[in-house]
């Protein structure tokens, strides 16, 4: 008989919570772009090699933090990466040369990032069976919601007290909220008698399923399939993650006032809400190519669109269309994996494409801020996104499944609580 109330809706929750406050946070950097420039001078390039810097951490860490997730839960982690996050904001408020902003942005909230995607959806994945992926697709909601409501927050903080106490604010927010939601994380269900799903731990030998099956880490890089998804994560992070930190400057240099140029960004955040939710479903019913397939193809309009758009319903109906791409894009990736190379070794493979995709995200907003100092504007840049945005789409039409090619070896089952 299953309790009345599933304790995997706090972690359900809390997974939403951190989604929302790190992405959230990282949203708002292109906010406080123009500060940086206005009080010290720094260019576009000195000020986006910080958020290189972290996206790299982010993916970095997050390999490590999976690993230790699998053998330690996700409740220390959590609790560590909101210390990392919420002291780097915090810290932020002193600042005054390029090497604090690499130390406190670049690496301490880098480590803050690094927990928001393995962590929760892998710790929803071991509470969730029959409903883990409408289940991931709240948690990934949480980060919709977080694109929408701090950037807009943090504008209306630096507008009122200044972009310092903003930070100070922020960090000591995203410190408390953290800190707090860690408390209610556990790794499994078994740890309280449960089953995922809400089922008792006494009728685990009746309900317990088949065990993980799938390519381990060697196989997996033996495969073109596994190459063709890190390339092509590689060209989506590089696009979206220019587009998280550039936007912003971008809508302000098109004559935007700052709290409408925020608006744009909020924008993309609430429709990326959508996004995760359609795409996520969508995903069920036509598989992972399809649905990356029409992500690609939304992506590369609205990409196409940005080096027209020159006043603001132009910028507006960009954030719409790419902002449903970008929901689409972080629901559907995770999915496509296990779909290709199965659940045995899911978290550490996902884990890597994921970094894979960090290393573009580190690339992209750095090349692009290079790119505006020398030339003085985003049209070349908004180019070069173009163009790896359509290599990524051309590589994903001709990926096929491995099964065609017969290289699926199921993995022997492993012991409890070593690592996969």
């Amino acid at each position: 008989m299953k309790s009345k109330y599933f304790y995997g809706y706090n972690i359900v929750a809390g997974g939403f919570l951190i989604q929302a406050v790190c992405i959230g946070a990282m949203f708002t950097y292109g906010i406080f772009f123009k500060e940086f420039q206005e009080a010290f001078g720094w260019s576009r390039a000195v000020i986006s090699g910080a958020s290189s810097l972290s996206f790299f951490i982010m993916g970095a860490v997050g390999v490590l933090a999976g690993s230790l997730n699998d053998r330690i839960g996700p409740r220390l982690i959590v609790m560590v990466s909101g210390i990392s996050l919420g002291l780097g904001y915090m810290f932020m408020y002193r600042l005054s040369a390029p090497w604090q902003l690499y130390l406190l942005y670049g690496i301490l909230v880098g480590i803050g990032f690094a927990t928001h995607d393995v962590i929760t959806l892998s710790t929803v994945a071991r509470w969730f069976d029959k409903r883990r992926g409408s289940m991931s697709g709240v948690v990934k909601v949480g980060t919709g919601f977080g694109q929408l409501v701090v950037p807009m927050t943090a504008t209306a903080l630096i507008a009122a007290f200044g972009w310092r106490i903003a930070y100070l604010i922020i960090g000591a927010v995203a410190l408390a909220a953290m800190l707090a939601v860690a408390q209610v994380m556990r790794r499994d269900p078994g740890q309280m008698g449960l089953l995922p799903d809400g089922g008792l731990r006494e009728r685990q030998t009746a309900a317990s399923g088949p065990a993980e099956r799938g390519l381990n880490l060697k196989a997996a890089t033996r495969t073109l399939q596994f190459w063709i998804i890190c390339i092509a994560e590689f060209s989506v992070f590089f696009c979206m993650f220019t587009i998280i930190i550039h936007i912003v400057p971008h809508a302000r240099d098109q004559g935007l006032q700052p709290a409408a140029a925020a608006a744009v960004i909020s924008t993309i955040g609430g429709v990326s809400m959508l996004g995760r939710v359609v795409m996520g479903a969508a995903s069920d019913r036509i598989g992972g190519k399809r649905s990356l397939i029409a992500c690609f193809i939304i992506l590369l309009c609205s990409i196409t669109w940005l080096q027209l758009a020159d006043s603001a319903w132009m910028l507006f109906v960009f954030a719409v269309v790419y902002g449903f791409a970008h929901g689409g894009f972080f629901t559907v990736m995770s999915p496509t994996v296990a779909e290709l190379f199965g659940t045995g070794s899911h978290g550490l493979l996902f884990g890597l494409v994921l970094f894979s995709g960090t290393l573009g995200g580190s690339i992209g907003p750095l090349l692009t801020g290079h790119i505006f100092d020398v030339t003085g504007s985003y049209r070349a840049a908004f180019l070069v996104l173009t163009s790896l945005v359509a290599m990524g789409f051309a590589l994903i039409a001709f990926l096929r499944p491995l099964g065609v090619a017969g290289n699926v070896h199921p993995l022997q089952p492993q012991p409890a609580g070593q690592s996969k």
